[in-house]
């Protein structure tokens, strides 16, 4: 007898529908197997069918069994097709009474005991169902996953093992589905930029970073507060708007990184990758291209703190993202592209050692070192960061003084104000940011002074600038503008973003 049953499957961060077809043949060899490119999770899912039917109580056929994932031509990973094969199993073998082919979708994994464990990315799906715009559409899925789904149109039916679904299936359980609302994420407690003493033009800097998500690079010694001031910027942050929630959640969704009974993300990303991160894991990719740490930080901020020690490749590799806000992954049988719109934050020593220039201590360094500990960052990098701010080690006096400087909910008042600035700003564009716009925009959206435009002029002329450095300097200067609350960028706007492109480190 045949069954048939529909799924899901998550080809990068898109669902696909996948028909799950089982043919139960008596007059056969017993046998039990699974076609349709499935790979080897998706083949050891034969022993925790076998298992879970038999612990619920049921009867696994002694029969020939042929399981088909179509489409065929697709490549298959995962255990969330166990569901539906022990479910097509059981209908193709009789043991489901009056049960009726319907406009269901079921997804999960089974433990052996038939129990149904969480599984990645039902935001995706649920939002995929959901735009189909249909009330008859059933979805069956782990109760652990409850609170991620987001839907109402569809029906939802959680499960919390392979008896549930077959008394749904059966109607001997009441079909009562339920509606759910995303729920925002616990908030957590972060550190503070009071508690950082001194430093006012690097918090300014960073400050202008954070207001119009411009890439930022700090350098200086060790332990003059590079990488605390980078810590905070995410308390500094205002919350991601509902469109970018969804965005970001779907990629935590898909990537399993999405705490469990946790709803919707709303703070904005904060990943910090350590150096020795391979390609792979930070742009993306496998034999299953899966999202990287720079998807992972889409509308939120990526630190790369020791930025020349990560290797050349990596470092390289961050190209394409900064420019066009997407990663592209080519396999043989698949093209993925997913979103990486982040706000880079790195951070470095002077030299090796890490104290060429330091006011205290001695570099001990040669000059070809140094040379070549700079030269790992690359012009091309280079000229994609806006920002780049000296870190400096702050005196002892100041240090013991410790007198109170601005919290990050005030500086972050600030913030909010220009990012309410650009939305209003941008509505009618695809994009958000002042760093994100494009260069064809620029006349429109950045109008400056006769003197800011001359200043422009004669800066770019004697330092020799790129074009695409020009119009960095010009949307940092939009920002700083933006924060003063002006609408027309003059001089001083775009002298103060000249200064973060002064630092010579090549």
């Amino acid at each position: 007898m045949l069954a048939k049953l529909k799924s899901l499957y998550l080809f990068g961060l898109d669902p696909v529908e996948v028909t799950v077809e089982i043919d139960v043949s008596h007059c056969a060899l017993p046998s039990f197997t699974i076609v349709g490119l499935p790979d080897l999770t998706v083949q050891e899912s034969r022993e925790r069918v076998r298992s879970a039917i038999r612990n619920c109580g049921f009867q696994f056929p002694i029969a020939r069994i042929v399981v088909n994932l179509a489409p065929a031509d697709l490549k298959k990973e995962g255990s969330i097709f166990d569901l539906p094969i022990a479910l097509g199993i059981l209908i193709a073998s009789d043991q489901i009474q009056g049960y009726s082919e319907g406009n269901q979708f079921f997804i999960g994994e089974l433990s052996l005991d038939g129990s149904i464990r969480d599984a990645n990315g039902i935001l995706p799906m649920s939002l995929f169902l959901e735009s189909k715009k249909d009330e008859t559409i059933q979805f069956f899925l782990p109760t652990a996953n409850l609170s991620e789904a987001y839907v109402s149109i569809i029906q939802l039916y959680p499960l919390q093992n392979l008896s549930d679904a077959v008394g749904f299936l059966s109607h001997q359980k009441k079909e009562t589905s339920v509606r759910t609302i995303l729920q925002e994420e616990t908030s957590e407690s972060f550190d503070d930029f009071s508690e950082i003493i001194g430093h006012e033009f690097a918090k300014r800097a960073v400050e202008v970073a954070s207001a119009g998500m411009h890439n930022l690079l700090m350098f200086g010694p060790p332990g003059t507060g590079k990488t605390m001031l980078a810590r905070r910027i995410r308390t500094i942050l205002p919350e991601l708007t509902i469109e970018e929630s969804i965005d970001v959640t779907k990629i935590y969704s898909v990537t399993g990184n999405l705490p469990k009974g946790s709803g919707i993300i709303k703070r904005r990303p904060f990943r910090s990758p350590h150096h020795s991160s391979s390609s792979a894991s930070l742009i993306g990719g496998g034999s299953y291209p899966k999202p990287g740490e720079i998807s992972l930080a889409h509308r939120g901020v990526l630190f790369l703190d020791e930025f020349p020690e990560f290797r050349k490749d990596v470092i390289n590799a961050l190209r394409q993202p900064l420019e066009d806000g997407i990663v592209n992954i080519s396999r043989i049988r698949c093209n993925l592209t997913f979103p990486s719109r982040f706000m880079l934050v790195a951070s470095m020593n002077p030299c090796p050692c890490g104290y060429y220039g330091d006011r205290q201590k001695n570099c001990i360094c040669s000059p070809a070192d140094i040379i070549r500990y700079r030269s790992r960052i690359e012009g091309p990098i280079l000229d994609r960061i806006d920002i780049v701010t000296e870190v400096n080690r702050i005196d002892s006096e100041k240090m013991v003084s410790m007198k109170p400087t601005e919290t990050s909910v005030d500086i972050k008042n600030r913030i909010k104000n220009v990012h309410d600035q650009q939305k209003d700003r941008y509505a009618k564009q695809k994009f958000y940011f002042n760093s994100e716009l494009p260069t064809r925009e620029i006349n429109t959206y950045c109008p400056l002074t006769k003197e800011a435009k001359n200043f422009v002029t004669m800066v770019s002329d004697k330092l020799f600038l790129s074009g695409r450095a020009i119009t960095k300097i010009i949307k940092v200067s939009r920002t700083i503008c933006d924060l003063r609350n002006g609408e027309i960028i003059d001089m001083e706007d775009v002298a103060e973003a000249v200064q973060y492109r002064l630092k010579d480190l090549n």
